[in-house]
């Protein structure tokens, strides 16, 4: 650590100013109140209810980290995995970002529809935050299913994706498509997205699996449309 914290309510309060979060709301949603984190209050002990509720409320503080002192504040969610950066074939090249939090969505709520999650993206619907380096500017992320991108995508790998619209389609990038089916039914696919023999009115998808064959779809199945910037695997540890 780069500050001497002394103790733990010390360490509470280095928290709240890591975050940003407002004092009185933070102690208040603890049931105590600022006053008793100051002067020589805050040299007295902290109790284990108090404790019990700042891990429940705020589950990213390392509980090692709040004890002790030993360890990084906060704690690393996800301890083996590797990122990947999706390159594509456009001349021109995106922004590297030095570090950012990407929102990652409930993969139930996408399946409802992506232009539904695209357009109403709202902070109760997102599951986490990823806070990612180098990477291009993301609008958010969600778990891949099935094995039409394997090997380069598995299911459970998290897509990071920049929302677009079907005027600004490069073809030969991969995208996160919402595709419609009917006037009730739309599906949720990762494809390489390339111009098709049946004319400007279509675009064909295109699996990394060869077991999957392309797919001519009319542009106007489109629902919602977004480029694949980067993916997320989680390596299981033996």
């Amino acid at each position: 650590m780069e500050r001497n914290l002394a103790n733990i309510k010390e360490r509470v309060l280095y928290y709240t100013d890591n975050k940003g979060l407002p004092k009185e709301k933070f102690f208040e949603n603890l049931g105590t109140t600022y006053g008793n984190f100051k002067g020589k209050a805050k040299e007295q002990a902290l109790s284990s209810d108090i404790i019990e509720r700042i891990i429940s409320n705020y589950n990213d503080i390392n509980l090692e980290w709040l004890l002790t002192g030993k360890g990084e504040m906060i704690k690393e969610k996800y301890p083996y995995s590797e990122t990947l950066l999706i390159s594509g074939n456009r001349k021109t090249k995106d922004a590297i970002m030095d570090i950012q939090e990407v929102p990652f969505y409930d993969g139930l709520e996408a399946t409802m529809g992506l232009k539904q999650l695209f357009d109403s993206g709202k902070p109760q619907r997102v599951l986490e935050t990823i806070k990612i380096p180098n990477l291009p500017k993301c609008d958010g992320g969600i778990t891949v299913t099935g094995d039409s991108m394997y090997p380069l995508l598995k299911s459970g790998d998290i897509v990071l994706y920049k929302e677009t619209n079907v005027d600004n389609i490069f073809y030969g990038e991969m995208y996160l498509l919402s595709v419609k089916i009917d006037d009730w039914e739309e599906y949720i696919t990762v494809k390489y997205v390339q111009k098709s023999e049946k004319g400007e009115d279509y675009i064909k998808l295109v699996s990394q699996n060869q077991h999957h064959q392309p797919r001519d779809i009319k542009i106007t199945q489109i629902a919602a449309i977004a480029m694949v910037k980067a993916s997320i695997r989680f390596n299981t540890m033996h």
